[in-house]
């Protein structure tokens, strides 16, 4: 199997995983009185712990040492994790209160056109043919997603859709900026930095904040926390980073374009959302753009 192949492997199921994240925060909305910075806060607070074990395990074989990230880039490995997973989870929460599952992942998904954008503007990154045309395809896709009348009958989605674009923003940013730093001190090491941060920043938040007890939540919404930590954070960050390393930040962005067409499926068989032919037809087409880099 060559690097490309497993990047793309990586890179897909962490798309899967981080889209389970929008049907397990609707699932807790729905069944349970629970707020956004509270679900947030159980889903760093339990990932956390991972995190540290990991970070640890990684200075006890000698491939982790702070001594080894100079001032600068630890400066910007704390703005990043402000943005990537800090900021932009809280507004994906956030707006997941007032729209669809379905509806989410939809705008989410504007980042790898983002992605692109950003690459060309502060990094100088050449766009070739072939990724234009693949984004192009898949684009084309989540357009034909979008245009179902349907989608748009949520009474409060400019609201939660403007969230949801701010945190598509922030973690277009993470993603672009993040890839440079990751080839200088590897993703396991980037990652477990990035997240022990972000999963502090969520907690100091959540302190300053909130007068919720957590240990006077009801054990169901502890289980959405944990299931939101372990399968769509733990598992996926590391999926994640690791195929940036191996694809780069492109072409890993066109890939996990698969996100969409998953959260559509998944919210059909969890949250009784309804799929049309419509939306068939668009998730057919992006999992064509996402072909196209495999096959490339």
């Amino acid at each position: 199997m060559t690097q490309t192949q497993k990047g793309i492997i990586f890179v897909a199921i962490g798309a899967i995983c981080f889209s389970a994240k929008a049907i397990f925060i609707k699932l807790a909305y729905a069944e349970y009185d629970v707020d956004d910075i509270t679900l947030l806060t159980l889903r760093f607070g339990y990932a956390l712990p991972i995190f540290i074990l990991i970070a640890f395990w990684r200075y006890r074989k000698g491939a982790l040492s702070l001594h080894t990230i100079d001032n600068r880039d630890f400066g910007y490995i704390a703005v990043l994790s402000m943005l990537g997973y800090y900021w932009a989870s809280w507004f994906d929460f956030k707006g997941l209160q007032y729209v669809s599952a379905g509806l989410e992942r939809i705008i989410l998904f504007i980042y790898p056109t983002l992605v692109v954008l950003f690459s060309r503007i502060f990094l100088k990154t050449k766009i070739s043919k072939g990724a234009l045309i693949a984004l192009g395809i898949t684009y084309f896709g989540v357009m034909i997603i979008a245009a179902e009348p349907r989608i748009f009958e949520s009474e409060n989605f400019l609201k939660g859709g403007a969230f949801i674009l701010v945190s598509a923003i922030t973690y277009s940013l993470y993603l672009v900026f993040g890839g440079e730093l990751i080839k200088k001190y590897g993703s396991i090491n980037f990652n477990s930095i990035s997240m022990i941060l972000s999963s502090i920043y969520v907690l100091i938040h959540f302190n300053l904040i909130s007068d919720v007890k957590v240990n006077n939540l009801e054990s169901g919404v502890h289980i959405y926390g944990m299931l939101l930590a372990l399968v769509s954070t733990i598992i996926p960050t590391f999926l994640v980073m690791e195929g940036i390393k191996l694809l780069g930040a492109n072409k890993a962005s066109i890939v996990a374009s698969i996100g969409p067409v998953s959260t559509i499926i998944l919210a059909y068989i969890f949250l009784d959302e309804v799929l049309s032919v419509q939306e068939i037809i668009g998730s057919a087409l992006v999992l064509a753009g996402v072909l196209m880099i495999g096959r490339k």
